[in-house]
């Protein structure tokens, strides 16, 4: 497991003050209250199936430092949507958190996912950077040439015609047919890339208290680097 990066040492090498008692964060100063993270663990059931009291204990402490990202995550991105002007439906409630998607854990991180499906400023936030993403013909068509075996006709899947096997031109919807559909996939993968790249930068100036970091923080004991 590896150790901390020289980066991190320093930023942790200078004393810092906590936040203050009932506090689970700061974000640019302003308190995130242990209650928020609290209702958010009681609409979440833990996963882990952890049955030795060490092991549970640990599980249940990474869950809270887990879940304490995930707040930060929605309060960071209700002041993006009201610094950029954007509207975010209304929020909901705790119990009222949306099932994550074992595809969308996969693909983004069970922190990402779970922000986008608990916090309706995220969702937002993200819809705003991907109708910002600009994509050019030239990666669109790329992109249906060397994915062929994507678009390949319905008659041609009923035939089983083999994707991976130079399938005939009249077996491939023509480019004009696919055209939408890819960019509208590269606009999304853009618009995830550049929320990655919001809330890495967001949240550089949150402070944590103790028993609230981030999971993968080398700087407590039970880190670990699953997201």
């Amino acid at each position: 497991m590896k150790g901390p990066t020289a980066a991190h040492v320093h930023r942790h090498a200078h004393p810092r003050t906590d936040p203050p008692e009932g506090v689970a964060a700061l974000v640019h100063g302003e308190a995130i209250p242990r209650n928020r993270v609290d209702a958010f663990l009681k609409a979440v059931p833990a996963r882990d199936r952890e049955t030795r009291p060490e092991a549970l204990a640990r599980a249940e402490r990474q869950r809270r430092r887990w879940a304490t990202q995930v707040v930060v995550a929605d309060e960071l991105a209700r002041r993006a949507c009201v610094a950029r002007g954007l509207e975010a439906a209304e929020e909901v409630s705790p119990s009222q958190v949306l099932a994550v998607a074992e595809a969308d854990v996969a693909d983004l991180g069970s922190i990402v996912a779970a922000v986008l499906a608990h916090s309706p400023a995220a969702r937002a936030l993200l819809d705003g950077f991907e109708d910002e993403q600009e994509i050019p013909e030239a990666a669109v068509r790329d992109y249906y040439d060397r994915n062929r075996d994507r678009f390949l006709t319905s008659q041609a899947l009923r035939r089983g015609v083999d994707p991976f096997d130079e399938p005939a031109p009249a077996d491939v919807l023509p480019y004009e047919r696919a055209r939408e559909g890819i960019a509208r996939e590269l606009r999304r993968a853009a618009g995830h890339r550049a929320f990655f790249a919001w809330l890495d930068q967001a949240r550089i100036g949150v402070v944590y208290a103790p028993g609230h970091e981030h999971p993968g923080d080398p700087a407590h004991p039970d880190h670990e680097h699953r997201h």
